[in-house]
């Protein structure tokens, strides 16, 4: 079941997004939680750490998992995904590192890398909540277009499409590392709830392709018309304000 959240803009996105994490955080304060990075939910996370600069929130206890990460860049590298989820989540909210499950992408063994996090998911029970974002080809993570519903932790090649989307990150198109891991889609559709997270007109065709179009390997958002427990937070320029559900 998909329920639909709809703002009027950014910064009402950023605080029924807060509202959304700290009420998983109070219900279960050590929930195993995958976050994405990415532009759309940076200012929910600045709301978090606000909340918790005022004492609302304690995450101390919650487990994070990374999403995604580009292949064979070094673990310091300021433009890795996981450094960018460490500034703007892990260090803000005070989450000891040692609850957190990274994407080994220096492995000389990245199939047992993979293995590796799929296997740290089973041992928690699996996910409590898939944070997710939603890329411009309908990818999930890196879960890059076709991708099934029982596609597993993995190494991707990156497309085009999700290459232009990065390049700004990386001062040119030519310079964004062509191959990521990502956590599978069998991981983040079986997360015991999934917030989707979409901010921005450009969005819109995308959206509306993966909640009323045909479900289908070509736009691996669209399996989340499947999942039982799914909220959509948007605001409304990226559901269109001509639009009603």
């Amino acid at each position: 079941m998909v329920r639909l959240i709809l703002t009027e803009d950014y910064e009402a996105l950023c605080r029924s997004g807060a509202d959304f994490l700290a009420g998983v955080i109070a219900a279960k304060p050590d929930a195993a939680v995958v976050f994405p990075t990415g532009e759309t939910p940076m200012g929910i996370y600045r709301e978090l750490a606000e909340r918790l600069r005022r004492g609302e929130i304690d995450a101390t206890r919650l487990r994070v998992f990374q999403l995604d990460e580009y292949l064979g860049i070094p673990p310091d590298d300021h433009r890795s995904l996981f450094r960018w989820m460490e500034s703007a989540l892990i260090s803000p909210l005070g989450i000891p590192m040692t609850n957190v499950v990274r994407l080994s992408v220096n492995s000389s063994d990245p199939e047992a890398a993979c293995q590796a996090y799929d296997e740290a998911v089973r041992a928690v029970g699996g996910l409590d909540l898939s944070v997710l974002g939603l890329g411009p080809n309908g990818h999930l993570g890196f879960n890059e277009p076709p991708s099934k519903p029982d596609s597993t932790t993995r190494v991707v090649e990156l497309t085009e499409e999700s290459i232009y989307s990065n390049a700004r990150y990386w001062g040119a198109r030519d310079r964004v590392p062509r191959r990521a891991i990502t956590a599978g889609m069998d991981v983040l559709l079986s997360a015991r709830q999934v917030l989707l997270v979409v901010s921005g007109e450009h969005k819109r065709d995308i959206l509306h392709r993966a909640l009323e179009g045909p479900v289908t390997p070509d736009v691996p958002a669209s399996y989340l018309q499947l999942v039982p427990d799914v909220t959509v937070l948007a605001d409304r320029v990226a559901w269109g304000p001509e639009r009603v559900r």
